[in-house]
């Protein structure tokens, strides 16, 4: 990829002093060309960096070489931040062109610094006499993880491993972005047109609306579309008469990257699975489960297993009584045959009418987004004292990204929060947050500036299921983590904690949609404005713990696949991975029309980087601690307990990864936690 005169450094928008606002990007003046050489150059500038660091005569200390170390490489970190956010959240043919060609590269880029062999040797001298430095907890947590990170990248590696490990590095880079490449390409190539009223039976007001929008968006010439992002393909699923309809959207979700040709997933899985198997072998573990699992709170595949098993074993039953109920309604309402896949959410869905008087239809209409939206920045002002100021005059990347500068209850300025909530071509499936900047004051104060973004349907207006509710929240657990970050030191900052640590703060923050408190101020109809009633509240309430047997079991029949995948000791051996897949399933009795949450043909998760491969797990083990400590919340009689919500504050949400997960859970809750609470949360207890 050649440079124009357009991208060359003393031009290129990326590689000047960016003077908005918080340093909020010059997105109007980027161009996907303008990042290939802004990349380029921020990598050289980041080595040279390194290399001043390796080359300092003065001998090596916290603060030349670790303290430096992490003030290092801010340009690139800067750069890579967009570049990644605008491949996510807005990407096109030339963005996706740039990403796979710098895929290898910035991942070479990633092994030399950690393969520096004289930037190593000063890392370790400190390390070797850390306990004699008078180092502060957060300069020797710092020390630890810099010296593990080195070591987990190959830094002890002999010269000959340490080249093919480099070389491994490098192929899973680009092989990780195919796949990621490949589910977009499904996701945004299919949708089921809807060309009659007939072809919409069943289906509510605001189903129909998000149809007809999205018909209109992908420039279609028929009623409506429904399309495979989530908020549009579900409610089809829960509302659609028409079981035939049902069964090819179903089919066309389940099988994204499972087709024959270029975007063809099956082929990369067994690459990326054995380019692993060979990464854990270098470092002298037999499987990348046991190489994972090293530095997560778990430490070994058997503590996985542990709480998955029990877990998995307790939600089989349980959804087996789900399916009598789904039977039983089904028949009071003249149908028969079994209970397909495509089958479930549309019988489940009668089976709360009929048992808990709620429909979702009837409920959708007090959570407009725009509401709910305002409940979370409530609660977190009730929590920890931010507020949230829209700024409409800050530039985005998008006229739906929306600005809010947040302040602390001094009225001190916190952060930038960007919240980018629609579903739109271009933009990859899911739900996820990120950052264009992160909290730190090593070599000056930088303020945090922090992205949530959904895919929810857009509507005039949008309204939401609760499902969408607890992923709004969920998102913004994890921004909040990353704008309530109070530490020195930016590779300690927000949310960089270890993976089953990470999911805390947002899973935490889900609690908060289910109290009464939070729903009688905020739930409130679209078009009447009238607060939701106590009788509803109370219906929720009473039906939160139905569907839990289903929604555990696709849980943790995705969980058991990863762990199963990432702990095979021979990759190479599996010819199929749908077929490897369709055996782990039977041999777990996985329950007849229930499916996983994500198949391995599109299990981003696992395959579009290695953030949570063999880890897929963390939900859960998360959801043991978030259960667990909001039991702190009701213990002190007051889900918004200025005592009990300081504590949070300090000792998870701010603590970044300062502070190491297991010793931040027990300052905050006194002890170590318990499984009780999530077996009572999920309905999974044994009967008294």
């Amino acid at each position: 990829m050649s440079s124009t005169p357009a991208t060359i450094p003393n031009t290129n928008p990326l590689l000047q002093p960016w003077t908005s606002p918080y340093g909020l990007p010059p997105f109007d003046a980027v161009k996907p060309e303008h990042f290939e050489p802004a990349l380029t150059h921020a990598m050289r500038e980041h080595m040279a960096e390194l290399d001043a660091i390796a080359a300092n005569n003065a001998p090596a200390d916290f603060d030349n070489t670790l303290a430096a170390f992490d003030r290092s490489g801010r340009l690139l970190n800067r750069v890579q931040g967009l570049f990644r956010n605008l491949c996510s959240s807005l990407t096109s043919p030339e963005l996706q062109a740039v990403q796979r060609e710098m895929a290898g590269p910035l991942a070479a880029h990633e092994s030399a610094v950690f393969m520096h062999t004289p930037l190593f040797k000063r890392v370790l001298a400190v390390y070797e006499v850390r306990q004699r430095l008078g180092l502060t907890p957060e300069q020797l947590r710092l020390l630890e993880r810099v010296h593990l990170d080195f070591v987990r990248a190959g830094a002890m590696l002999a010269a000959a491993a340490q080249e093919r490990y480099a070389q491994v590095m490098q192929e899973l880079a680009k092989v990780n972005t195919a796949f990621a490449q490949n589910v977009l390409h499904d996701e945004t190539s299919w949708q089921l047109e809807l060309h009659s009223e007939a072809d919409m039976a069943g289906l509510p007001d605001f189903v129909k609306d998000a149809a007809r929008a999205a018909a209109k968006d992908r420039k279609l010439s028929c009623e409506g579309a429904i399309t495979l992002s989530r908020s549009s393909i579900l409610p089809f699923l829960t509302f659609s008469q028409r079981r035939d309809l049902r069964e090819q959207a179903f089919k066309a979700w389940t099988t994204r990257g499972e087709h024959a040709g270029e975007h063809d997933n099956r082929g990369l899985i067994a690459h990326i699975l054995q380019l692993r198997r060979e990464q854990a072998k270098l470092h002298g573990y037999a499987t990348f489960a046991d190489y994972a699992l090293v530095d997560r709170m778990a430490r070994e595949p058997a503590a996985v297993s542990k709480l998955l098993d029990n877990v998995w074993e307790r939600a089989k039953p349980v959804v087996e009584r789900e399916r009598d109920m789904l039977l039983s309604v089904q028949s009071d309402s003249g149908g028969e045959g079994p209970i397909e896949a495509w089958d479930w959410r549309f019988w489940a869905e009668k089976v709360r009418q009929r048992d808990y008087a709620i429909d979702d239809a009837e409920v959708k209409p007090y959570f407009a987004l725009e509401r709910m939206v305002q409940a979370a920045f409530d609660c977190a002002q009730k929590l920890f004292g931010v507020t949230f100021t829209a700024r409409p005059d800050l530039q985005t990347y998008h006229p739906d990204v929306l600005a809010y500068e947040v302040h602390d209850a001094q009225g001190e300025q916190v952060g930038l929060f960007l919240q980018d909530n629609f579903a739109r071509a271009g933009k990859r499936s899911g739900a996820w947050m990120s950052g264009l900047a992160w909290q730190n004051r090593n070599g000056g104060v930088t303020r945090p500036i922090i992205l949530n973004n959904n895919n929810f349907a857009k509507g005039a207006p949008t309204l939401l299921s609760f499902d969408d509710v607890r992923t709004l929240f969920h998102e913004f657990g994890h921004g909040l983590h990353g704008l309530l970050s109070n530490v020195t030191y930016e590779q300690l900052t927000g949310t960089s904690v270890l993976r089953d640590f990470v999911e805390l703060p947002s899973q935490l923050f889900e609690h908060w949609t289910t109290e009464p408190e939070v729903l009688r101020k905020h739930a409130r109809h679209v078009d009447t404005g009238e607060p939701i009633a106590e009788s509803l509240i109370h219906k929720l309430q009473a039906a939160r713990k139905f569907g839990q047997g289903y929604e555990t079991v696709r849980y943790t029949s995705s969980a058991l696949l990863d762990m199963a995948a990432h702990s095979h000791p021979d990759p190479e051996s599996v010819t199929d991975w749908v077929a490897f897949e369709a055996d782990i399933l039977r041999g777990l009795g996985m329950p007849q029309a229930v499916h996983p949450m994500h198949r391995l043909v599109h299990f981003q998760h696992l395959f579009n980087s290695d953030g949570y491969a063999a880890g897929y797990y963390v939900y859960l083990w998360a959801e043991v601690l978030d259960a667990d400590a909001f039991g702190a919340f009701r213990e002190a009689g007051n889900v918004f307990d200025p005592v009990v919500a300081e504590r949070l504050k300090r000792c998870i949400y701010s603590s970044g990864n300062s502070v190491e997960p297991g010793q931040a859970f027990e300052a905050f809750r006194g002890r170590p936690p318990r499984i009780e609470p999530l077996l009572e949360k999920r309905g999974l207890a044994e009967p008294a």
